[in-house]
């Protein structure tokens, strides 16, 4: 089943009751949701309280509590570190002893998902993809010619114009990009402590003050298809700002359709299989790291 993303942008009350959360505005109730149904509750008004039973009840069902800042970005997230997967030991011990090679190996097939998924944006943008097509063919093991971030200079460049510079604190494009890429982070992390994987353990990026390290490594093939969302947002003339409907459309790709090895399923559903698949790679030398592709473009 897929789980429910709620999104409170208001000043609300948030209590748990009979294994639901209440969401109340002005001591009325306007909200009901079943705990077990949820798979992310983003925060997004400093005036919200939240009691201590319902943030309990959230970890102990893997729903991923994100926390905004005044910019309306996710800025931090919760999730358990018990319970979430009943041979958390055993994975977590399998985790810390992947080997650099296999790491290496990794990121390798990382990269290339995320420079062909780039590739497939700008030909679903009316762009000229072969000059990232052919730079994916050359990505080797540990990326340790920085392919990722040569195909990021030519992509930006072709999506976005001349003109236009990636930057975390800017407004507009940047901004909106940040949102998407925050919501498929959380979701990413959520997958991986349902799998039993520790979220800091990465496997190319390592930071000792990230508790993301791993959801930052895998997420990455996912943030062409953000850009794509805040692409057609900008070319069809809507306001360039985290509001309602940039938030809908954001968040509604983690129930979009995605086929994963030919069958199809929802984005945060396939998250999960993706994070079984990972496991897989880690122990099996010769096994490929897939990820879905959107129904709707048709392609790999």
């Amino acid at each position: 089943m897929i789980k429910r993303i709620v999104d409170i942008s208001d000043r609300a009350y948030v209590r748990l009751n009979a294994q639901q959360l209440l969401i109340e505005k002005a001591k009325e109730i306007v909200g009901r949701i079943p705990v077990e149904d949820l798979g992310v509750l983003i925060l997004d008004n400093p005036a919200i309280v939240m009691t201590q039973a319902a943030i309990v009840a959230c970890q102990k069902n893997n729903v991923v509590v994100v926390f905004c800042d005044e910019k309306h970005l996710p800025y931090s997230l919760t999730l358990p570190i018990s319970d979430a997967h009943s041979l958390h030991h055993k994975v977590l011990r399998q985790q810390i002893e992947i080997s650099v090679t296999t790491q290496k190996r990794l990121w390798q097939q990382i990269v290339r998902h995320k420079i062909r998924r780039q590739a497939q944006t700008l030909l679903a943008a009316g762009g000229n993809s072969r000059v990232l097509e052919n730079l994916a063919g050359r990505v080797k093991s540990g990326d340790r010619e920085n392919h990722e971030s040569q195909a990021a200079q030519l992509y930006w460049r072709l999506l976005m114009g001349d003109n236009f510079r990636r930057q975390r604190d800017a407004e507009g494009v940047n901004a909106l990009l940040n949102y998407g890429y925050s919501v498929i982070r959380a979701a990413v992390a959520r997958a991986i402590v349902g799998g039993g994987l520790h979220p800091a353990l990465g496997i190319h990026h390592h930071n000792q003050y990230n508790g993301f390290c791993l959801a930052d490594d895998l997420m990455e093939p996912f943030r062409p298809w953000v850009d794509l969302v805040v692409y057609r947002l900008r070319e069809d003339g809507r306001p360039l700002e985290i509001n309602k409907q940039s938030k809908q459309l954001l968040l509604g790709m983690l129930g979009g359709s995605v086929i994963w090895k030919g069958s199809a399923m929802p984005l945060m559903v396939a998250m999960h299989y993706l994070i079984a698949d990972f496991k897989l790679a880690c122990l099996e030398k010769g096994m490929s790291l897939e990820y879905p592709t959107l129904q709707e473009a048709g392609q790999s």
